[in-house]
């Protein structure tokens, strides 16, 4: 046996190694929320299709400079009906933000929340522009998130195809 023997430094390289696939996984976590923080303005969910908006035409109607944001968020099948809804509420004159799709389930139609009577006023005027074909409710809280501070405009289907669109 030979007692000059260096000793076994298996367990310090296995903790230098653990060190730095932790460091990486931190660092790539951390380039991840830098880069994708600020894509959105509110806490909306995204699934699905991504809808794309096409130009429209500037607003025909002005819309009181009060009124909040709308936010619309597709919650149905109908691809692109988040879309369709925000450019004719930015057609109108509404403050629109982007539309967003909804996976979340529990609506089976559409509707409009609102936080209060202010809220309900603007949300009865968003309703009109949109033919009276919405449903308006109070926000429940587990959406208090979604529009946080706009008016959140779920479309559920198209109210111009009966079925939906499908």
């Amino acid at each position: 046996m030979n007692a000059d023997r260096e000793p076994n430094r298996l367990p310090f390289r296995a903790g230098a190694m653990l060190l730095f696939a932790v460091a990486v996984v931190f660092i790539g976590l951390g380039w991840h929320s830098a880069v994708t923080s600020g894509d959105d303005e509110d806490s909306a969910p995204a699934a699905g299709p991504a809808t794309v908006t096409t130009p429209v035409a500037p607003p025909t109607s002005t819309v009181e400079a009060s009124t909040k944001s709308v936010c619309v968020i597709n919650a149905g099948e109908v691809e692109g009906l988040a879309g369709k809804v925000t450019a004719e509420l930015k057609q109108q004159g509404y403050k629109t933000r982007k539309a967003r799709n909804y996976s979340g389930g529990g609506f089976s139609e559409n509707t409009i929340f609102y936080d209060d009577a202010a809220t309900k006023a603007q949300a009865d005027k968003v309703n009109a522009a949109l033919g009276g074909t919405y449903t308006l409710e109070e926000r429940p809280s587990t959406f208090a998130s979604i529009c946080a501070d706009g008016i959140p405009v779920i479309a559920y289907t198209d109210a111009e195809t009966p079925s939906g669109g499908q």
